[in-house]
Parts: structure tokens; C-alpha cells; sequence
């Protein structure tokens, strides 16, 4: 008893590893599974509808369990039922049988067309499934199979689990499954069978029959009934006698004759081959019973055309080569390659020939180096002409990617313009009309609203033809050589445009689109700059006339305010000129020249109009508003540049009057220009007009008792030292046309010209790609609207946003961007798929009285796995179906096609011939039987459970699922 009471004795926890075998352990484990997963306990739930198996939604729960060192994964199956939670509160009737069992006999969801095959063979709702691992090797042997099925059933015992559980057994392709499911007094065994070949005594129904009765052992006598359905399926691969909607485009036209912009305005769409490689027609006899229908070794009552009901799927071809995906496919796989365009044409077409230099980019450099050529000889435009002949010199020697032909059609459809005489080519007249000039109108459109979604161009602007000459000329001219042919072409033809100031047609003017593609805002950013200068130098003509006609004849020189251009001669004239050189004055020597010539300061310049009628704080004269610089435009990358050197002045004080400085230099030139047009002016004036809201105004009474207005410089003006204050010292009184440029175009221009040089194929193809994937999308959405496909719309409408995320990014993934184009391919294939189901059932033939039904019956082919027929064989589609299958029969009994070309009524006509009716037909790809009955087992007395044989028999495979029910109680 002393021991007994000391405190070390009451601990008498031993963990004995012993009793606790790897086989229990697995079946703890799949009893704490289904524990997790509220499996325990009978469970409630309404009656499947009919059809709900495949418009329902399944989900499917999964996780790993080992048996030892093996890993299986254990999943749960079931269908998402709407009323499911209200159900489960629903007290369950005693003795109730299980779902699955109800499952079982149900006969609203024979032949799923989309579902599990357990759904399909058994008709459950739920079940459970255990599997070896994705690395596992099958469980083949009987013992291992028996050990499982032993311990699903104890699990299910333990657990009191209502749930069907199955586990899969022998290789993995061959599907075949055993399994259990236990309820109050009742269970249920699942068994298969699966060979490769038919036995010939089960070939038919009578043979299957005789198995189901000898399995259930039924002993009553007359046998309940048994309850028959069965679905036969026949598969049409022979569309010989089917038109072929889609044209194949003219490939000649495009390599050879004329290429206009009908050809390069457009991009390809519909497949190659047709998307529809198969039609499977089922035929199904849904409730049948043993004396109603005959089918044995000899005779069969089975007429596909007597069949109750008719329902047809579609098998798409796998990939069908489509034109459209072609083309951003290769178009695509040029934005991965890294060669230069030298790498590409060949060193020869940009190297020195002898001792002149044919670098294009290298031109201004070549000005200022020193050299024993003659200046004449080194203008820019000489250099640029000299190189161009050079480079087609070599490429007539090296055969050039693009045929003359070729090219000088694609750049008639890049630049139209260019087909009006060469002496207008400088006009404005045919820029102003041109379609790049997108009025308000425009702008709001949905067009241009999407080309800024997807960051494009618009779709009459340059760079959108441009984008589209690429796809053409690098599937049909010679892929990536041409494409870099026609790349410097166009640059030349860019810096062309610069020296003789000729604007750029399809493009919008003012400054560059933030919205669209890069490229494009450098091509607005040149004609900015094509416009500025053109500009200035017709405005110096101009007044030089004037001031000459004013001044007589007998004054010679240069007119007064002829600022920023050499005296005599033009830039216009003097840049093309092989004879002569002329420096040009700095704008410092040209403000001393004018201020010595002009001393006069009160003298008011560069008035634009009065400012309504406002007057000068310090005088009565009006105030005016001035002609001021238009600000400098800018693309997104220039503004990133700037954005990252204002960030990198710090926050210090210094950096902060460096950053203010650097961003006031549009406000000291309107201040000066303020002053050159208000000689008498203040601060006060400038702020009235610059920033009213600056100049507070407020009603106070004078001495005299009067109201009256009294306005003064807002607090933020008033601060000693601002900004304002001090650029309003600073400021000179100059009209804006002797200011320094705050937009420098010749520069901005060479660096356009230079950025556009220095561009690799690839990065060519980046810029392009949204405008490529712009056209597409419109493509897509315009042959859409001709088949009217609810599932396309929607899609294009998703892809589109995802695009437009990944397009606004600074460097698109182009992983993502290979996928959006997959999307839309398969879209394309969506698209050819119904046109090709349109033209076999004759949606488009004007003599069919059905168009609607035929339409409808179209649409739903495309959106769902499988669709009834109406009216069965004798509905419009049926007897459409049946003339295909009938010409296919024909074509392959008779040698002689020429049968094809007899009429088909005397077919048609004839239905009710048994024997002809066989011959239309093939012998069906696949039978499936199924036979269900409710029967007492495995006694006479025992309780009547549902049993059920699912049978399939096709010519690799012969099938038979069983579910077969026993009473526990009374046995």
C-alpha cells in the first residue's frame, strides 16, 4: 500500500508502439479526413433536377494521407446545391437511406455530357476517392487491393460516414474503382469490370441482361421490373461534302501586281483548316423495360432515327492554324530577337564606301570634325542623300529584302501625300486634311477611347500603318531582313520630312499624346517640330518682305527682329545648299544688335490683344495680353528624365531654388514678353492676368463714405523672396520673338531622328505591339459582330483589360503578353468554329424556312458541351444531321464520287425503310447501357434496395460499373 500511495505510481502512461500498426494509423487518418470534412452522420438533400449534373457547379476538396511510406491523396467530389445549407438543418428520417443510394435510381442525369466518370457510371452527387500519389506506383496486387477495401469499409463503419468512398485500383488509364457506401442497416458495393475486347455473348442487350439478373440473384417471382436506358453515339469525321466558308486569301496578290492599301490596310482573319474535326450524334432511349425493345445477337429494334431524343456534340480540332494568330505570333517572336539592324542588312549597307561616310546618324558630327573635303560638301542634307544612295547602291549588289516594287507601294500607303506633285509637297493643305487629325469628335469616339485603354494609336494614324505594314511584310516580304529594310526607309523618309519641312501625314498636331505608344509620341514630337520650324521660317520671309517694302530700295540688310537666322538667307534655303555656308548670329550678339538699333524702351512689342478692359494699375492704359512662347512638349520619356534630375537636387535649400529656377523658365518668359507688351507695367498687372486668382479683391469704403473695390497680391505673393518676386527682377522687357526658344526644335528633332536610328528590330517590335494588338482586337470585335457569340464578347472585354494593365506598364512581361495573344487566338478559333457549324447546317442559305432554330441550335453547339436536338431525326437540324451522315456513308461505300452529286430526297424520303435506315448510318462508336431495378437482397425478405449496371462497349473498351445493394439486418 506504500507504494501504492507514493505520487511516482499514479503515473501509469505508457505509449506502447506496439498496438498501433501502420494500417491503423491509415485508417485513423482517413477517419480524421472525413471528420475535418463533416462527412460523419447521415446527410440531407432535395432530389437532383434534371440537367443539374452538368449546368451545376462541382468543387472538389483534396489532401495527402500516407499508408506507411506510400502517399495516397484522398479527394472530395460533390455538387454545390443552392438550398444544400438549408437542408442540412432538416432533421433526417430514421433508417433513411443514404444519398448515394437515392442517387442511385434517380433518372434526371443519365449521360452527363461533362462530368466525373463516377458521376457518370453511378449518378452520385458525392463521393470520396483515394488514389496512389502523382509519383506512385499503381496498387495492382489483390492483396493490396483487399487491405484498402478493408479499410475504407472500417473507416466508414467507425465514422458512421454516408458518403460513397472508392478507391482506385490497378494502372491509372484504365479507371477502374471499387468502393463501398454503408447506411442504417443497408450498404452498397461498387465493383468494375474492364476488358479490351467485347465478349460476343454481351454485345448486345439481351447478353447484358442475363449478367444483371444472375449478379442480383433475385428469386421472386414475376422479377420487378427492370428499368432500361440506353444512348448509342456516332461520330461524323468526313466533311468532304461540306463547303468550306473560309477563303483563302490571294498569296500572290500580296508577292507579286499591285499592292495597294486595301492589302496593307487590312490584317487576315479564319483558319486555314477546318476548327471542326468531329461530330459525335447520340441517340438515347431513355426509359425502356425488358418487353418493350429487342436487341440480340440477330435483331435489333435500335433505329438511331426511331430515337426518342437526338443530342450532339462537337470535337474541335486541336491548334487550327488561324491567319490573324499567325501573324501576332510571328510578329510577337520578333520582340524576343536582340539582332541590330546592321547584324541584320548587313555591315556593308552602313559602312564606309571608300573614304566618304554613309553613317546617316554620324551626319552633324561630320560638320564640325576637321576635313580636307569642301564645305560644301558637308551639309546635313548632302551627307543624308549621299548615304541613301550608297546604302540602295549596295542593296541592288546584296539583292535587297523588299523589291522596289514592294516598297515603294508600302510607302505610298504609309504616306499618301507623297503622290501629290513634288512642288506642294511642303504644303499644310493635305495635312489639315489628313486622317490623323482627330477632331473632338473623334476624340470622344469609342475607337479612340480604346486606343487609349490599350495605349495604341489612333487607327488612322501613322503609326497604326505603319504597325500593320510590319505584320504583312514580315509574314509575306521575308520576315525580320524586310522588316528592317522598310524600318530604314522610313527613318530616312522621317529625316526627309525634317529638312524640307514637310509635315508628317496621320498625325495629329499639337503636342505629343501622352496616351498612346512612345513611338507615336516621338513621331508627334518631330512634327512639332517639322511645324515650329516651318513656321518660323515662313514668318522670317514673311516679315523680311514687309520691313524691305517699308524701308525701299535703297535699304540692304537684314530686317529688324530677324532673330535666329543667318543674315541673307534662310534655314529653309542655306541647309540644302552645296555652295555656300553661313554662320549664324548667337541670340546674345542678336539682343545687343537689337537693343543698340532699338533704344526706345516705352515702346510696347509683341501685343496680341486687350485683356478685356482691364487697365494698368500705374496708368490708364489698357492691359494687354501678350504673344507668349507655347511651352516645350514633351513624350514620356523626356518627362520621366526631368522628373528623376528634379528629384535628384535633394531637399536642401539649394536644391530647392536650383529646382524652382529650373521650373520658372516659362514664367520669366511670359513675364517678359508681359513687359515688352505693357511697357508701364507692375507685378500687380502681371498676376491680374497670369494667376487672377492671386489678386484678391475686396469692397471697402473711402473717406468719402464711397464703396469700393480695392485688389492686392494674395498672401503667398507677399512672402519676401519668392519665386515670382524674384523672376519679376530678373525679367527683361523682350517680345517672345527675340527670346531664347524654351523649345529648341532642331535639337529636339535630331534627337527624335537619333532615337528613332538607334532602334533594334525588336525594340521596334515592342513599340508596335500595341498597335498591332490594337488592330487585332478590332478585328476580332468586327467579325464578331457577324456571328453574334455572347461567350467571344464577353471574353474580348476581359482580355482587352488585361492587355491595357499590362501595356500601361513601363516594361510590359512579356510572358503575360504571349498569353493575351493565345487568348486571342483562341478566339479567332471560336469565331472560325462557328462559321464553319454555319455553313454545314445552312445557317447562311436564304431558301431555309428554320434560319432561327438552325441559328440557335449553332450558337448553343459553341457555348455548351452537348445539345439536344429538337424534334429529334425529323426536326430541321435533324434531318440536317442525318443528309451529313448519309453523303459520309456514300462516300465511303461507293468508289464512284460522282454519286455525291445525286439528289438526296429519295433518302430522306424513305425513313421509314428499316433496312435502308441501318445504311445511313455507321455502326455506333459507342454503346451505353444502363439497367437499374429495385429488389430484395440478398434474401427473399430482406429489404429492397436499389442495384444498378452501367455498361459501356466500344471497340477498344467493354465496361460494366455495378453498384450493388445488400440488406444487413435481414439476411
Amino acid at each position: 500500500m506504500a507504494a501504492d500511495s507514493d505520487p511516482e505510481c499514479e503515473v501509469f502512461e505508457i505509449t506502447d508502439f506496439t498496438t498501433a500498426s501502420e494500417w491503423e494509423r491509415f485508417i485513423s487518418r482517413v477517419e480524421e479526413v472525413l471528420n475535418d470534412w463533416k462527412l460523419i452522420g447521415s446527410r440531407v438533400g432535395k432530389h437532383p433536377e434534371k440537367g443539374e449534373y452538368t449546368s451545376g457547379t462541382w468543387e472538389e476538396t483534396s489532401q495527402e494521407i500516407n499508408f506507411a511510406d506510400f502517399k495516397f491523396s484522398i479527394a472530395h467530389h460533390y455538387l454545390k446545391q443552392e438550398s444544400a445549407e438549408n437542408d442540412c438543418r432538416i432533421e433526417p428520417e430514421e433508417d433513411a437511406s443514404p444519398l448515394g443510394m437515392q442517387d442511385l435510381m434517380s433518372m434526371n442525369n443519365d449521360f452527363p455530357p461533362r462530368a466525373h466518370c463516377l458521376v457518370r457510371w453511378y449518378g452520385l452527387r458525392e463521393f470520396v476517392v483515394i488514389s496512389p500519389g502523382a509519383n506512385c506506383e499503381a496498387i495492382i496486387s489483390e492483396s493490396k487491393c483487399n487491405l484498402l477495401l478493408s479499410s475504407v469499409s472500417i473507416a466508414l463503419a467507425n465514422t458512421g460516414c454516408q458518403v460513397p468512398l472508392f478507391v482506385q485500383i490497378q494502372q491509372k488509364w484504365r479507371r477502374l474503382y471499387s468502393g463501398e457506401c454503408q447506411g442504417p442497416g443497408a450498404r452498397t458495393d461498387f465493383e468494375m469490370v474492364h476488358l479490351r475486347k467485347v465478349p460476343s455473348q454481351y454485345n448486345h442487350l439481351s447478353g447484358l441482361l442475363d449478367i444483371f439478373k444472375n449478379k442480383i440473384g433475385c428469386t421472386l417471382t414475376p422479377m420487378p421490373p427492370i428499368s432500361i436506358a440506353i444512348r448509342f453515339t456516332y461520330v461524323l469525321q468526313d466533311w468532304q461534302q461540306c463547303s468550306w466558308p473560309q477563303q483563302p486569301p490571294d498569296f500572290d496578290a500580296l508577292l507579286a501586281g499591285e499592292v495597294g492599301g486595301v492589302e496593307f490596310g487590312k490584317l487576315p482573319f479564319g483558319a486555314c483548316e477546318d476548327p471542326i474535326s468531329e461530330l459525335h450524334l447520340s441517340t438515347t432511349w431513355p426509359n425502356l423495360t425488358e418487353g418493350i425493345v429487342v436487341d440480340n445477337d440477330v435483331y435489333s429494334d435500335l433505329d438511331p432515327l426511331q430515337a426518342p431524343h437526338w443530342s450532339v456534340r462537337v470535337r474541335k480540332a486541336e491548334n487550327p492554324q488561324c491567319l490573324l494568330g499567325d501573324f501576332l505570333m510571328e510578329f510577337f517572336k520578333l520582340c524576343c530577337r536582340k539582332e541590330t539592324t546592321e547584324e541584320i542588312l548587313g555591315k556593308n549597307s552602313v559602312e564606309e564606301d571608300g573614304k566618304e561616310n554613309s553613317d546617316i546618324t554620324q551626319a552633324l558630327s561630320k560638320l564640325t570634325e576637321p576635313t580636307a573635303v569642301p564645305i560644301h560638301k558637308l551639309s546635313v542634307s548632302n551627307m543624308v542623300h549621299s548615304a541613301r544612295k550608297r546604302i540602295r547602291r549596295h542593296r541592288r549588289i546584296e539583292e535587297s529584302p523588299l523589291s522596289n516594287d514592294v516598297l515603294n507601294s508600302i510607302l505610298l500607303y504609309l504616306f499618301p501625300d507623297a503622290a501629290l506633285d513634288k512642288l506642294d509637297s511642303g504644303d499644310v493643305k493635305f495635312t489639315q486634311h489628313s486622317p490623323g487629325r482627330n477632331t473632338q469628335k473623334d476624340k470622344d469616339s469609342e475607337d479612340y477611347a480604346f486606343c487609349n485603354q490599350l495605349k495604341s494609336a489612333p487607327s488612322d494614324s501613322l503609326t497604326y500603318r505603319l504597325a500593320l505594314c510590319m505584320c504583312l511584310v514580315n509574314i509575306y516580304h521575308g520576315g525580320v531582313r524586310a522588316v528592317a529594310h522598310l524600318w530604314q526607309e522610313f527613318v530616312l523618309e522621317m529625316r526627309y520630312r525634317w529638312e524640307n519641312n514637310c509635315l508628317i501625314y496621320g498625325l495629329a498636331g499639337g503636342a505629343p499624346d501622352l496616351r498612346c505608344c512612345l513611338l507615336h509620341q516621338k513621331l508627334q514630337m518631330l512634327n512639332c517640330c517639322i511645324e515650329r520650324k516651318k513656321a518660323r521660317d515662313d514668318g522670317k520671309k514673311t516679315e523680311g518682305a514687309t520691313e524691305r517694302k517699308r524701308a525701299g530700295p535703297e535699304v540692304v540688310g537684314p530686317p529688324v527682329g530677324s532673330v535666329e537666322v543667318s543674315p541673307g538667307k534662310s534655314w529653309d534655303s542655306w541647309s540644302d545648299s552645296e555652295d555656300e555656308f553661313f554662320e549664324c548670329l548667337s541670340d546674345t550678339d542678336e539682343m545687343k544688335e537689337e537693343t543698340e538699333k532699338t533704344p526706345n524702351k516705352s515702346k510696347a512689342e509683341g501685343r496680341l490683344q486687350p485683356h478685356g478692359k482691364l487697365t494698368l494699375m500705374n496708368s490708364h492704359e489698357p492691359l494687354y495680353i501678350p504673344i507668349t512662347q507655347e511651352p516645350a512638349p514633351m513624350t514620356e520619356d523626356l518627362l520621366e528624365e526631368q522628373s528623376e534630375v528634379l528629384a535628384k537636387l535633394g531637399t536642401s535649400a539649394e536644391g530647392a531654388q536650383l529646382r524652382a529656377r529650373m521650373q520658372s523658365a516659362c514664367l520669366l518668359s511670359d513675364m517678359e514678353s508681359f513687359k515688352a507688351a505693357n511697357p508701364c507695367c507692375s507685378l500687380q498687372d502681371f498676376v491680374r492676368w497670369y494667376s487672377p486668382r492671386d489678386y484678391v479683391e475686396e469692397e471697402v469704403t473711402d473717406e468719402a463714405g464711397r464703396t469700393i473695390v480695392r485688389g492686392d497680391l494674395s498672401a503667398r505673393m507677399k512672402i519676401p523672396g519668392n519665386m515670382w518676386e524674384e523672376a519679376w527682377e530678373t525679367a527683361k522687357a523682350t517680345p517672345a520673338r527675340r527670346q531664347k526658344r524654351l523649345f529648341d526644335d532642331t535639337k529636339e528633332a535630331e534627337k527624335v531622328l537619333h532615337y528613332l536610328v538607334v532602334q533594334k528590330p525588336a525594340d521596334l517590335m515592342r513599340h508596335l505591339l500595341p498597335c498591332v494588338l490594337h488592330a487585332s482586337f478590332l478585328k476580332i470585335k468586327d467579325e464578331e459582330s457577324t456571328e453574334d457569340i455572347p461567350s467571344v464578347r464577353k471574353t474580348i472585354q476581359q482580355v482587352t483589360a488585361q492587355a491595357s494593365k499590362l501595356l500601361h506598364q513601363p516594361s510590359p512581361d512579356i510572358k503575360k503578353l504571349e498569353d493575351v495573344i493565345n487568348q486571342m487566338m483562341s478566339l479567332e478559333a471560336v469565331i472560325a468554329r462557328a462559321r464553319s457549324l454555319k455553313a454545314k447546317f445552312g445557317v447562311a442559305g436564304p431558301e431555309k424556312d428554320d434560319c432561327e432554330e438552325l441559328e440557335r441550335f449553332v450558337s448553343c453547339l459553341l457555348e455548351e458541351p452537348e445539345v439536344s436536338v429538337i424534334g429529334a431525326g425529323r426536326g430541321p437540324a435533324g434531318n440536317i444531321i442525318h443528309k451529313l451522315f448519309v453523303g459520309s456513308q456514300r462516300l465511303a461505300d461507293c468508289s464512284d464520287e460522282a454519286a455525291l452529286l445525286s439528289p438526296m430526297e429519295e433518302e430522306t424520303a424513305g425513313v421509314t425503310d428499316d433496312k435502308k435506315a441501318v445504311v445511313d448510318f455507321p455502326a455506333p462508336a459507342g454503346r451505353e447501357i444502363l439497367l437499374r431495378t429495385c429488389v430484395p437482397r440478398p434474401a427473399p425478405y430482406s429489404k429492397a434496395l436499389p442495384q444498378r449496371l452501367f455498361c459501356v462497349l466500344t471497340r477498344e473498351e467493354f465496361r460494366l460499373a455495378g453498384a450493388f445493394s445488400s440488406d444487413t439486418s435481414f439476411f
